[in-house]
């Protein structure tokens, strides 16, 4: 058996450019295939599938990967797809990987006056996520027809196919542009890891552990930045208190300035332009955020 970890990722989509830049700020270096099919793991024994994302599930569990970067929708949607079938579901969820976020959303006519989900009893809306938005209904005791599309699903109400849709929206444009407003969220998503259980192959388990020690790392430092600001030894303990989830800050004295301090400090969430509002209304002037490159521990 081979000992070579094996991931799949969407070959193409949403996911595809985030999910290769994350793996490559990982330190995993590839080689593809001449039919960008497969990527051959260069410097660690972790190859890439490149597939559809409904793909993905399937392939976890059928082994045939032992790693998925996919959206929580599809894992989710095949999950209720096998739970119905009374197929097994050998897969486990690892980490949040803070991208592709979206929702799954009911939405209707804009000149639909809708109130609540009970109002679409008895109607058909048009999906791609039958078993999600079925699980929905059945949830809320709603008898409703579903009406399963795998593409184009915002004009199922203009065709008279379904008086209602289920689709997922980040910005809400395409409602828009078809005269449709979001009714309802049934369930929210972003990119995820998902495995298939290793606990019978120790030297896979080992690699998996020392990926997800350099994923928590890439993590930690998507949103943390490094802060330096000049502050008010009077204000001081107010100026920390703004700083999103900072770590103790260092404290350095300044030449020549006897009430004031420089402080530097490591901030764990994003720093918003209002946070440097916040600093520098209660005081702090020369504030510095710089992004952080590699953090370990």
């Amino acid at each position: 058996m081979s000992q070579r970890l094996k991931i799949a990722i969407q070959k193409s989509g949403r996911l595809t450019e985030k999910s290769l830049e994350l793996l490559e700020r990982c330190g995993l270096e590839f080689t593809r295939s001449k039919d960008e099919l497969f990527c051959f793991g260069q410097n660690m024994p972790v190859d890439l599938l490149l597939v559809r994302d409904d793909d993905i599930p399937e392939f976890l569990r059928e082994g045939i990967c032992d790693l998925g970067l996919v959206g929580d929708n599809v894992a989710e949607e095949n999950r209720l797809k096998a739970q119905a079938k009374g197929q097994p579901y050998p897969l486990e969820r690892v980490r949040g990987l803070g991208y592709g976020r979206c929702r799954l959303s009911i939405a209707v006519k804009r000149d639909f006056d809708y109130q609540s989900i009970e109002q679409l009893a008895g109607r058909h809306i048009a999906t791609s996520y039958p078993y999600l938005l079925q699980d929905f209904l059945d949830r809320n005791g709603v008898r409703a027809g579903i009406a399963y599309l795998s593409g184009s699903v915002e004009i199922a109400p203009r065709l008279g196919t379904a008086e209602a849709i289920c689709d997922l929206v980040s910005s809400g444009a395409t409602l828009a542009a078809n005269n449709l407003k979001e009714a309802e969220v049934i369930y929210r998503s972003e990119a995820a890891l998902y495995q298939r259980a290793l606990e019978d192959q120790p030297e896979k388990q080992a690699l998996l552990q020392r990926l997800l020690v350099r994923l928590d790392a890439v993590l930690k430092v998507a949103e943390s930045k490094y802060v330096m600001l000049h502050a008010p030894k009077a204000q001081l303990d107010a100026i920390c208190r703004i700083l999103p989830a900072a770590e103790a800050p260092t404290i350095l004295p300044l030449g020549g300035k006897e009430d004031t301090v420089a402080v530097h400090t490591l901030c764990r969430e994003t720093v918003l332009w209002e946070h440097l509002e916040q600093l520098q209304a209660a005081g702090a002037s020369a504030i510095l955020v710089l992004p952080v490159e590699k953090m370990l521990g």
